[in-house]
């Protein structure tokens, strides 16, 4: 697995962004994972929409691509020690993005986002937007 989805790209993708889905294709042959923050953050939107059993659906098929990565001590330690280091430079990161960052630079993924301002902050990330 070289590369990690943030939620930003899989909602992208979800709603038929096609410079998302022609970036997103070729590279699940590299290997594509997804955080399982991210994946929490999908069922947030899974639920809130108008039919949440298509939505689902359309989850469904879209993880079937991909691989989820959990969290773990480690992971869990790496976010311990980036708030803290962010937090003496007063740059704040939302717990959701960090987490995901760190999962990325735990499992050295290149991060797939567009959100670059919440993550470029993090130490030894790898950063692909489009």
């Amino acid at each position: 697995m070289n590369y990690l989805v943030d939620s930003d790209w899989a909602i992208h993708y979800l709603r038929g962004a096609q410079p998302v889905i022609d970036r997103l294709q070729p590279l699940t042959h590299e290997g594509v994972g997804i955080s399982i923050i991210s994946l929490a953050e999908l069922y947030h939107g899974v639920f809130r929409s108008r039919n949440p059993q298509r939505a689902e659906e359309n989850l469904n098929g879209f993880l079937s691509q991909l691989t989820v990565v959990g969290l773990n001590h480690e992971v869990c330690k790496l976010f311990g020690q980036e708030r803290a280091k962010l937090q003496l430079r007063r740059i704040r990161v939302p717990d959701f993005d960090l987490m995901i960052g760190c999962t990325a630079v735990y499992h050295d993924l290149t991060l797939l986002t567009n959100n670059r301002r919440d993550f470029e902050n993090i130490e030894a990330i790898n950063i692909e937007t489009i």
